[in-house]
């Protein structure tokens, strides 16, 4: 459709909407773009390369598993761009494999040969020494020909089942056994305990020479197949489905339902299928009807079937000088000389800025709280978090003290269900109380809150938060957090808290907006100010950042707030499906999205308000799921010096980018800022590593 007069053009027009997977394949494409960028160290090259391939894999797991449901069940449920789930599919799988082909291009050609002159090296078989290769065979013979199972294929013995992203070879035979069986075909599954890469010792190698079990296991295969011949030895790998499904309303116990399903994550519907191009054409077919799978589904590459594997080369080969320089988190300067958190917090809120100043307060927030004996009760949210949590221990050691502990603790978080079965059954083992949110919402906010006695009566303390409790992404997610005791947000916390755990209506807040209830409400009513604000002469301003814009009625409503004259910048990291600089309509409207060292995490959102600007942070992304199905929460950046640092650190630097900033086009592709030779350094994370820990971004 010509969009070059759009004056009238309704602003629910499919023209006007981008396809979400589409969005999510150029993000990749993005961080594909810092894997081939000469300024990025060699090391975090290959790890971008890896980011993607791990990307790709959940895109396929869920977002395109989805698409094939839906055509299964006859689905003629569209997105807001209009198209439907079987053209989507078709433009979806063309897009991907340009993907991956274009990963494979930036390893074989880029990544490898620069490695190799860092002495980084992948051995092929065939430039084995005779040294190497009788050290790959004892190797063999010691971890792995143990724990190997080959499967030839005949009516006693089918297809084994075949793991969900598992490492496979098939292998073709020729010849008789004992029994006078034969088997044109075998399968061969390398067991998840086995290392993918293994490094060579360097008395018979160079200091960082490695090799790949698809190698060690080729290079022994006749060993699995006694008095055969081996004519072919294919790696292949394949995606399924892997979304649980459990019907909340139907079970009693959500944590034991869930258990029992995440095996079958594993084992669902076939999606994709990887394997060399060495392959041959009738072992492609053969594979290809045993799974079910379409031609297009089929992805052959030259090299191994799964990148993300090579992360193990960046810890095994010890190269500090080829990745990104090491930093401390900086601590606050306004906790020096307080041992009481909660005596700084009666004075003043406390923001952090992750990963630029540590998480450590949070952790300690939550440790004080546990040894205080003032402290009554702490509650609690936990989305993601780390196996052996540092939080989880303070709120296991303060059940233990006798406090009332209560965890809402998400099950559903998507890959960390079963980390979260195991922290929540530890916590319930003490005598926590366990909840697990809202059926049929997931709980999404960030929010921690301490109830204390004091002489002057009972005390709220709050944290409240972007990013999840988890202190390992707090150092490669970029995060805000607020510890607080204004009585307002605190009490506004606890009567979620009490929704949460108990029932009845929405509590009325204060102060804070609530998904699923207020959030979008809210958001939509300064949207809708600001426009009036333009309209009325007064101008009119917005500037929001975000991990996800979706969300179609908030997107008319910056569509008619752009018309009006509003001035609207928006920071995606992501997926973007509203259409930018499109005359008579998004015109006024900029989005870029910045892919750097660390993941953009924060959502910030602000909005002039006529000279008063109101500042919030968020847990939620503008996407339907988060304001309809998720329990979220904003909350406003009030005191005047910490909101105008939020707007400095988290929108003005960002928007002023001009090294990792990259600018969404009206027809969904992105262009990449080019700083000019006298601000060649110019970059919104490079600035702040800078402030807060002296650290320059690249060496």
């Amino acid at each position: 459709m010509d969009l070059t007069d759009t004056t009238e053009l309704a602003l629910d027009h499919p023209s006007l909407y981008f396809n979400r997977e589409l969005s999510l394949l150029q993000f990749n494409r993005r961080v594909l773009a810092l894997a081939q960028d000469p300024k990025v160290p060699l090391l975090e090259r290959l790890k971008f390369l890896c980011i993607v391939s791990n990307n790709l894999d959940e895109f396929f797991e869920v977002r395109v598993a989805g698409l094939i449901q839906q055509i299964a069940f006859g689905s003629t449920q569209t997105g807001p761009d209009g198209a439907l789930p079987e053209a989507v599919l078709e433009t979806v799988s063309a897009e991907t494999h340009r993907l991956i082909g274009e990963q494979y291009r930036c390893l074989n050609e880029c990544l490898l040969p620069e490695l190799a002159r860092e002495s980084i090296c992948f051995l092929r078989r065939a430039d084995w020494t005779a040294a190497q290769r009788e050290w790959v065979r004892l190797y063999f013979e010691r971890e792995v020909l143990p724990v190997l199972t080959p499967m030839s294929l005949d009516p006693a013995h089918p297809f084994p089942k075949v793991q969900n992203k598992g490492l496979n070879f098939a292998v073709t035979l020729e010849g008789r056994d004992a029994y006078g069986r034969s088997s044109p075909i075998a399968i061969v599954q390398a067991p998840r305990v086995l290392p993918r890469i293994v490094k060579l010792p360097t008395h018979i190698a160079g200091p960082n020479d490695f090799i790949f079990l698809s190698s060690i296991i080729h290079d022994n295969v006749d060993r699995l197949f006694h008095g055969l011949k081996v004519t072919g030895f294919h790696q292949f790998r394949v995606t399924r489905n892997s979304e649980l499904f459990v019907d909340e309303e139907e079970v009693d116990n959500l944590l034991s339902a869930l258990a029992g399903e995440l095996p079958r994550r594993h084992f669902g519907e076939e999606v994709r299928l990887e394997v060399a191009d060495t392959c041959p054409p009738e072992v492609v077919e053969f594979l290809l009807k045993h799974f079910k799978l379409e031609h297009s589904d089929l992805f052959q590459v030259p090299g191994p079937v799964n990148l993300a594997r090579l992360m193990a080369v960046i810890d095994l080969a010890n190269r500090p000088d080829l990745l990104f320089p090491p930093f401390t988190p900086a601590q606050p300067k306004a906790i020096s000389g307080h041992t009481s958190l909660f005596a700084l917090l009666r004075r003043r809120p406390l923001l952090l800025h992750h990963p630029y100043q540590s998480f450590s307060p949070v952790v300690e927030f939550i440790r004080q709280a546990a040894q205080d004996p003032d402290v009554l009760a702490i509650k609690q949210t936990l989305y993601r978090t780390t196996p052996n949590s540092p939080i989880v221990d303070a709120l296991i050691d303060a059940a233990v003290a006798g406090k009332q502990v209560t965890a809402v603790v998400e099950l559903k978080a998507r890959f960390d269900e079963a980390n979260n079965i195991a922290l929540a059954e530890r916590l319930e083992a003490v005598g926590a109380q366990v909840v697990y949110g809202i059926v049929g919402h997931k709980t999404h906010a960030k929010m921690a809150l301490v109830v204390r006695r004091e002489k002057t009566g009972i005390r709220l303390y709050g944290h409240l938060g972007t990013g999840n409790y988890h202190p390992r992404t707090a150092r490669q997610y970029t995060d805000l957090s607020l510890l607080t005791a204004d009585p307002d947000l605190t009490q506004d916390m606890n009567d979620l808290f009490m929704h949460l755990t108990g029932v009845g209506r929405a509590p009325r807040l204060r102060k804070l907006l609530q998904a699923p209830f207020s959030l979008h409400a809210g958001i939509l009513a300064r949207i809708r100010r600001e426009t009036e604000l333009a309209r009325a002469g007064k101008g009119g301003r917005i500037i929001a950042r975000m991990n996800s814009l979706l969300e179609p009625e908030i997107i008319r409503a910056l569509y008619e707030a752009s018309r009006a004259g509003v001035r609207i910048d928006l920071i995606v990291r992501g997926v973007c499906c509203l259409r930018p600089g499109i005359s008579g309509v998004s015109d006024n409207i900029r989005v870029l999205s910045v892919v750097d060292r660390f993941l953009e995490h924060s959502r910030v959102y602000c909005f002039e308000n006529g000279g008063e600007p109101e500042v919030w942070a968020a847990s939620a992304d503008w996407m339907s799921r988060n304001f309809f199905r998720r329990l979220e929460v904003a909350f406003p950046i009030e005191a005047s010096d910490l909101r105008k640092r939020v707007m400095r650190e988290t929108l003005e630097l960002y928007l002023a980018d001009n090294c990792s900033a990259w600018d969404m086009q009206s027809d969904g592709s992105y262009v990449k800022r080019r700083p000019g030779a006298e601000e060649a350094c110019r970059a919104a994370q490079a600035i702040l590593l800078a402030k807060y820990t002296e650290t320059p971004l690249y060496e």
